[in-house]
């Protein structure tokens, strides 16, 4: 039993470590930045959390748990990593300093470790840590079925179409064009289409290319892009409003059933949605509710746009001291309303890009052949 220490925090027995947050990691997407912690995937960090959290709840010490965790895995990199935050334990340096030292974990996932270590139910902590990593793994999961085929099949469609306008349209338009014929009516819409790709297909897939990668560089143009979605698609604006709200409340839960105060649960809370508009409204609300004494209640309406439901819910909290309870029962509301809304939104989305591809596949035949079979009663007509 040498080896064996309660989950209690003290001096000489840190508290266990800490993945980096997958929450965090998903929530926000790291172009670009090479400062930017190298996280574990997903499936590993759910594995670690529970693994390290069986041994916390078993009387393990958390650098034992690190060590025993290590010994085998796989994936040696991160091996390599608990390995060494366990040798800064041993050093003295606590499990909060040692997690942050490696640079691998963000400021939500420090904040969480800090909060375990506080309280002294590490266990509980990185418990809860793997719920939310697989509650963002699903919906991650979700929101890459979305968005995998429209990446893929619009392409290959454009491709296809600007092949067909571009060799075989004008193949066609030298064996119709004979003699007098001069094309009318659609025969001479599609040939216009061929001509007219021909001449401006290398621009626009020029500014097609840069808008995507200035997409996908700029948080700034995908946050306003975003919202300006979501003003205009309801559902869109439902969905994502309800994946920050579950991110964010699901922080302030599980600090809040660790013991940490609401103030400052809030404002670690704030870094699983940054870049969003609930980063800078979360910190407000905070300094209100802390510095100023504002009601909770009153913070949340005055300072942050969420949902009149969590306003409601978060005074009754405050007017019964069942906090705890309400914040509970708003994780679990957002999470099945978020689940049936990327459904609906799914659906959606598929119904657009089929639309889409079965218009880009029918624009594709119909210039090819229609020109075919309109051009012979259309000579006759002219020859008569």
């Amino acid at each position: 039993m040498n080896n064996i220490q309660s989950p209690s925090i003290s001096s000489d027995t840190p508290a266990k470590p800490v993945k980096k947050s997958l929450a965090q990691k998903e929530i926000r997407i790291p172009f670009l930045d090479s400062d930017k912690p190298k996280t574990f995937s997903t499936k590993e960090s759910i594995k670690f959390y529970r693994g390290v959290a069986s041994m916390i709840k078993a009387q393990i010490n958390t650098a034992d748990a690190l060590k025993y965790y290590a010994d085998g895995l796989p994936n040696k990199i991160m091996a390599d990593a608990l390995n060494e935050i366990r040798n800064d334990i041993h050093a003295g340096i606590s499990v909060y300093e040692a997690f942050k030292k490696s640079k691998r974990f963000d400021d939500m996932t420090l904040g969480l470790i800090k909060a375990g270590m506080e309280s002294g139910s590490l266990d509980t902590a990185f418990r809860d840590l793997a719920e939310r990593a697989e509650t963002e793994a699903y919906f991650r999961k979700k929101i890459r079925k979305i968005v995998l085929i429209p990446a893929f099949v619009f392409p290959a469609l454009i491709i296809a179409f600007i092949y067909a306008q571009t060799k075989i349209i004008p193949k066609i338009k030298d064996m119709v064009i004979v003699g007098d014929y001069t094309p009318k009516g659609p025969v001479k819409m599609f040939f216009t289409l061929s001509d007219w790709t021909i001449t401006w297909w290398p621009l626009i897939v020029t500014i097609l290319v840069c808008v995507i990668l200035s997409f996908i560089i700029s948080a700034k143009l995908r946050q306003t892009v975003l919202t300006l979605a979501m003003s205009k698609w309801r559902i869109l604006r439902q969905l994502v409003m309800g994946l920050r709200q579950v991110t964010f409340l699901g922080v302030i839960k599980l600090l809040h059933a660790n013991g940490i105060n609401m103030a400052k649960a809030i404002r670690t809370s704030a870094t699983s949605v940054k870049g969003t508009p609930f980063h800078d409204e979360l910190l407000t609300a905070a300094d209100k509710y802390e510095k100023s004494g504002v009601p909770l209640a009153i913070a949340f309406t005055k300072y942050t746009s969420t949902d009149d439901q969590v306003v409601h819910m978060m005074a009754i909290g405050e007017k019964s001291a069942s906090m705890g309870e309400q914040l509970s029962m708003l994780v679990e509301m957002y999470k099945e309303d978020s689940e049936q809304y990327m459904e609906d939104f799914s659906n959606i989305l598929n119904f657009i890009v089929m639309l889409g591809a079965v218009s880009l596949v029918a624009l594709v035949f119909l210039s090819v052949f229609m020109p075919i079979f309109l051009a012979g009663p259309e000579m006759m007509q002219q020859a008569m």
